[in-house]
């Protein structure tokens, strides 16, 4: 099926959109030995699609990285306020990769980064409902909060997904969404009345945080890219 060239770039992990109409631009991507502009498509598994002479399949890689995201990283590759970024975290993994969804800057905790677009799309689309459970340290009345976070609830004026919200421990709460709506847990909480003091994103799919410490990542394992094949390819 022909897609776009950014398109194709992009989802083979070489560059972003962006990038890929430079290279467009600037001529050094061809099809079938002609060179491609932007807005050209063409069909991967058919056409002999080049960058600088070098066919894409041999260029073609897949990286699979899980974070654990300390507090105080924007989850951006840069930052124009001179923030610090997870891009800085992950730098010596050998391969181009961005993060799969967003932690805000005081919230910590798994995410996945990778070079993979098509599989960025899948667990970003809202129709896949990638569940994503959270760790919450919260004040204020949690027995009076609890039927609030449980029942229907909106952000801007548009219905959230219910989501399954239970104790953990002391002041601190297990909060299961599948949406992921911007700071959409904490904005939860602050409508039912709790101050959240501290966030940690401990799941996401069948991805576990497990006991990797603040700050590291390890590469995923075979079984654990399966899983996340496994979502449905139709958007």
């Amino acid at each position: 099926m022909e897609e776009r060239l950014q398109k194709i770039l992009s989802a083979h992990g070489l560059c972003s959109r962006r990038t890929a109409e430079t290279w467009l631009a600037a001529g050094r991507v061809t099809v079938n030995g002609r060179p491609a502009a932007v807005g050209d498509k063409a069909d991967p598994d058919r056409d002999d699609i080049r960058v600088d002479g070098k066919p894409i399949k041999g260029l073609d890689r897949r990286t699979y990285l899980l974070l654990n995201k300390p507090r105080g990283y924007v989850t951006t590759l840069s930052d124009e306020k001179g923030r610090k970024t997870v891009a800085d975290l992950v730098k010596d993994c050998g391969a181009r990769v961005w993060p799969v969804g967003r932690l805000d800057l005081d919230s910590e905790g798994l995410l996945i980064l990778t070079d993979d677009g098509e599989l960025t799309q899948r667990l970003l689309h809202p129709s896949h409902e990638v569940e994503k459970e959270y760790l919450v340290w919260v004040k204020g009345d949690i027995p009076t909060a609890l039927p609030v976070l449980r029942g229907p609830m909106e952000l801007d004026g548009v219905p959230l997904s219910p989501a399954r919200v239970e104790r953990a421990g002391e002041g601190i709460l297990s909060v299961t969404i599948h949406e992921g709506r911007n700071r959409q847990v904490r904005r939860m909480c602050a409508q039912a009345g709790l101050q959240v003091t501290r966030l940690r994103r401990v799941r996401e799919g069948a991805l576990t945080l497990g006991e990797l410490k603040p700050g590291r990542w390890r590469r995923l394992g075979p079984e654990e890219v399966a899983l996340l094949e496994r979502l449905p390819r139709d958007l």
